[in-house]
């Protein structure tokens, strides 16, 4: 029997980007050819939770979007992408009969879908080395647990230990380098489809405060808008709470979230603005955004499966009276609270929601209706373009009092509306 070729795999799942890619940089450097991978798993797609799926029309376009994009950004370095509609486990399985697998080049996750698919992986090929990398930090963890030990329950404490001496790495340098290995690694790729993955063809409102395509030449060419075209950036701190239009904030959470853009990158690109226009509190305030981001990421790598429980990491307790009609009509918008029925009518139309109508509906379903907070958070898991499950389940467990910070606040919708809504612009739009 003729000995198997040895390569490497360099497997994309939230790190959708040639730009600033760790995994990317590093298996150019290895001696073996490798095979690019992006799977769009079968058994994920699949998958309900609390009534919901896992993923949504909204979020399955922009990832097609963005892997498409990747796969062109790859092919300008000489490298090709092999996408596939399957069961994870099963691509690795076909691979490893036609190759010997050497070593895996992939994101490094602790979350329990990730953690379980990698051990799928596993079983399948035991004895694979695994290259493991934290891409999707603003600030490493070896950084963060050097200065801080544990990650403190407060935010606060985490921003002020971590920016005593902020220290943020250097962008990788894997976009300028070209792969220039010819060993043919030949796989046909599945034709992927919105139709293929379970949803039917839509258009985008015209109403959507997120029209953006997925994938990193479009994340870059926002960021480009954002900062250098039109110096929103100056304007952050003053306009990030608005409710209406693509301007009133920067709009990076859904190329940030499948890795189509890194927070290192966004984190450079701030200090090379204030470098040439000047720095201010909104300059600042997005870094500050992006330390809660990190926040979120580093309570969920200590606490684990924790925050999917009903208790929280607080381990408080979370009572709640199960009422399918009270659920029903917050999710169709149809509550005794205007402002909160605008804001979910725009998640179900558009599949964005601003940080402010999440805050509030949110709150809205956990102490107004005393619903089961998971099942919010499930919903929006479905619903949201840019779901990221760290900040998802963070801000869940905190507005549900079972996270972070669990003193017992409270958003009432009336008053909010009166100061971020007082000529009822955003309820019009979505009520009329």
């Amino acid at each position: 029997m003729p000995k198997k070729q040895k390569i490497n795999i360099l497997w994309f799942t939230k790190n959708l980007r040639t730009r600033d890619s760790e995994t990317l940089s590093n298996i150019m450097r290895e001696d073996l050819p490798f095979l690019a991978l992006y799977v769009f798993d079968t058994d994920f797609f699949n998958q309900m939770q609390y009534g919901c799926r896992k993923i949504g029309k909204y979020r399955a376009r922009f990832l097609l979007e963005s892997v498409e994009d990747l796969k062109e950004n790859l092919a300008g370095q000489n490298i090709s992408l092999l996408v596939k509609q399957c069961k994870t486990q099963d691509v690795f399985k076909n691979i490893a009969e036609e190759f010997e697998i050497v070593k895996i080049f992939c994101q490094e996750e602790w979350t329990q879908e990730e953690i379980s698919l990698q051990t799928k992986i596993k079983e399948v090929l035991p004895s694979v080395t695994w290259e493991k990398f934290y891409q999707q930090f603003l600030v490493h963890p070896f950084f963060v647990f050097k200065n801080s030990g544990e990650i403190p329950m407060l935010f606060t404490t985490f921003r002020q230990n971590i920016e005593k001496n902020l220290l943020i790495r250097p962008e990788f340098e894997s976009a300028v380098m070209r792969y220039h290995n010819k060993t043919e690694i030949y796989f046909k790729s599945d034709e992927v489809t919105l139709r293929s993955l379970g949803f039917d063809d839509f258009e985008t409102d015209k109403r959507s405060a997120f029209p953006f395509s997925g994938g990193e030449r479009e994340a870059l060419k926002r960021l480009d808008f954002y900062f250098s075209e039109t110096k929103n950036l100056s304007r952050y701190k003053e306009t990030r709470n608005g409710l209406t239009g693509t301007e009133y904030s920067s709009k990076f959470s859904a190329w940030l979230a499948d890795g189509s853009l890194s927070a290192v990158t966004v984190y450079h690109e701030i200090k090379r603005y204030e470098e040439k226009f000047g720095s201010n509190e909104s300059t600042y305030w997005l870094i500050f955004e992006l330390l809660w981001r990190d926040f979120f990421r580093y309570t969920s790598l200590q606490h684990r499966d924790l925050i999917f429980r009903k208790n929280g990491i607080a381990h408080q307790p979370y009572s709640a009276d199960p009422d399918d009609e009270l659920i029903r009509q917050w999710k169709e918008g149809k509550t005794a609270s205007d402002f909160v029925n605008a804001h979910m009518l725009e998640l179900r139309h558009t599949g964005w929601m601003s940080n402010r109508g999440r805050q509030n509906v949110a709150s809205y379903f956990c102490k107004i209706l005393k619903q089961d907070w998971r099942i919010g958070a499930s919903y929006f898991e479905e619903w949201l373009i840019d779901y990221d499950v760290h900040s998802n389940y963070g801000n869940w467990m905190y507005l549900g009092g079972v996270g972070n910070d669990n003193r017992d606040r409270t958003f009432n919708p009336k008053k909010q509306a009166e100061i971020y809504d007082p000529k009822h612009k955003f309820r019009t739009l979505w009520l009329k």
